[in-house]
C-alpha cells in the first residue's frame, strides 16, 4: 500500500507526460513519416513478458517465402550503437538477443537494429536487395513512423484494465492507446478460451468496430541442444533439472519442464540480463550440487543467444539446452494470417 502510495504521484506525471506525445501525434504537431512499402508494427502496451518475438516469427514465417521480408528492432541491450545489418556471424552483443534469434531461425530475412527507426528504414530501403515489406519490432510507441498495420500482444494474465501506468504499474501508456491497434492478440492464453471470457475481454479493452481480436496459447517445440541442434531426452523423475531465466515471465517454463521432472532448481535473473563471470561460476556451482541421476541445464531460447557468447566449460555445454514456443490461435488463425497477407499484396501493387 505504502508503495502504491508513494509511485502514483509518479505514474500520473508519467501518463500525463504520454497523453500529452499522443495527443500531439494524433493532432500532426509532431510528425509521423511514411513510407511507400508495407510496414507492419508488432508491439505491446505493458513492459515485457507478452510473447511479442514468437508472434513476430509467425508473421515472418507467413510472409517470406513471398516476399523480401525486412525484421527491424532497436536491438534491446545490445552493445553497438546506430544502424547494423546483422549477419551470419552476428552476436547478441552486436544485435540484441531477440534480433539474433530470429536471424537464426529465418537467415534468408534481412535482420537490422537502429534506435531511430526512421534512420532504419532509410538504410533499408537503400540496400540493392531492399525488402518488399518490413515488420517493427516492438515498435507500438515509436510514433515517428506510421504503420499500415498496428499488432497489440498483451498477456491473457495481466489484464490491462487490471494494471497502472509505470513506474506504479507495467503501462508504456494508457490503455487508450488501443484506438491505434488494428489487430489485438490476447497470448498466453490457457488451451481454450469460453465466450463468456472472450466477452469480457472485448468489454474491458472497449475494442472500436474496426479492430480484430484474436487469442493465442503457446506451443513448446523439440528439445534443442546449446549448438541448434534437435536432441531427443528421456528426462524421469530421478534426474535433475537447472533451470536458467532472464525473461519477465519465468513461471510458465517452470511449469513445463515440472511437467519432465519434480526435481529443479531455478536461478532467475531479470529480462536480456547479460551473463558474466561470476554468473556462470555460480551456474557451475549450483550445476555440481544437483543429485539426480542424469543432470540437464535448460534455459530459454533467448537466453541461450546470449549464453553461447560466454565462455563456458565444454562439459556444461553440453548439458545445456533449450526449448522454443511457438504461439497458436485457439480459434481464427487463418483469418489473422490471410488479412496480413492481403495487405501486403495490396500493398505491393
Amino acid at each position: 500500500m505504502l508503495k502504491k502510495i508513494l509511485l502514483y504521484p509518479l505514474s500520473s506525471i508519467y501518463g500525463f507526460v504520454t497523453y500529452c506525445r499522443n495527443t500531439f501525434y494524433d493532432f500532426g504537431i509532431l510528425k509521423s513519416h511514411s513510407f511507400d512499402l508495407p510496414i507492419i508494427c508488432v508491439g505491446n502496451i505493458n513492459v515485457g513478458g507478452t510473447g511479442k518475438t514468437p508472434h513476430t516469427e509467425m508473421i515472418i514465417q507467413a510472409l517470406c517465402k513471398e516476399y523480401n521480408v525486412a525484421c527491424l528492432s532497436r536491438g534491446y541491450k545490445r552493445k553497438s550503437k546506430g544502424f547494423i545489418l546483422s549477419n551470419e556471424n552476428s552476436t547478441a552483443s552486436e544485435i540484441g538477443d531477440e534480433p539474433l534469434q530470429i536471424k537464426k531461425k529465418y537467415p534468408q530475412i534481412i535482420v537490422a537494429c537502429d534506435e531511430n527507426r526512421v534512420n532504419g528504414i532509410k538504410r533499408l530501403l537503400e540496400l540493392e536487395n531492399k525488402p518488399d515489406c518490413i515488420i517493427l519490432d516492438d515498435a507500438f510507441q515509436h510514433r515517428r513512423i506510421k504503420a499500415g498495420k498496428n499488432i497489440i500482444i498483451t498477456d491473457y494474465n495481466k489484464p490491462l484494465n487490471e494494471d497502472y501506468l509505470l513506474p506504479l504499474g507495467r503501462l508504456r501508456e494508457s490503455s487508450e492507446g488501443l484506438k491505434r491497434a488494428d489487430y489485438i492478440i490476447v497470448s498466453k492464453c490457457p488451451p481454450s478460451v469460453s465466450k463468456i471470457a472472450r466477452r469480457i475481454y472485448i468489454h474491458n479493452l472497449k475494442l472500436k468496430p474496426y479492430q480484430k481480436l484474436f487469442f493465442t496459447t503457446m506451443e513448446y517445440s523439440d528439445i534443442y541442444n546449446i549448438e541448434g541442434d534437435v536432441v531427443d531426452l528421456d528426462i524421469v523423475d530421478e534426474d535433475s533439472i537447472l533451470c536458467i531465466t532472464g525473461i519477465a515471465r519465468p513461471q510458465p517454463y517452470l511449469t513445463y519442464l515440472s511437467s519432465m521432472t519434480r526435481d529443479i532448481t531455478h536461478i532467475n535473473y531479470a529480462d536480456h540480463h547479460n551473463f558474466k563471470k561470476k554468473d556462470i561460476e555460480n551456474i557451475i556451482k549450483t550445476f555440481s550440487k544437483l543429485v539426480g541421476k542424469h543432470k540437464y541445464i535448460f534455459t530459454t531460447e533467448k537466453d541461450i543467444m546470449r549464453l553461447r557468447e560466454c565462455d563456458i566449460p565444454s562439459a556444461i555445454r553440453e548439458a545445456m539446452y533449450y526449448i522454443p514456443i511457438t504461439p497458436k490461435f485457439i480459434f481464427n488463425q487463418n483469418s489473422f494470417i490471410n488479412d496480413i497477407k492481403e495487405y501486403v499484396r495490396k500493398s505491393q501493387k
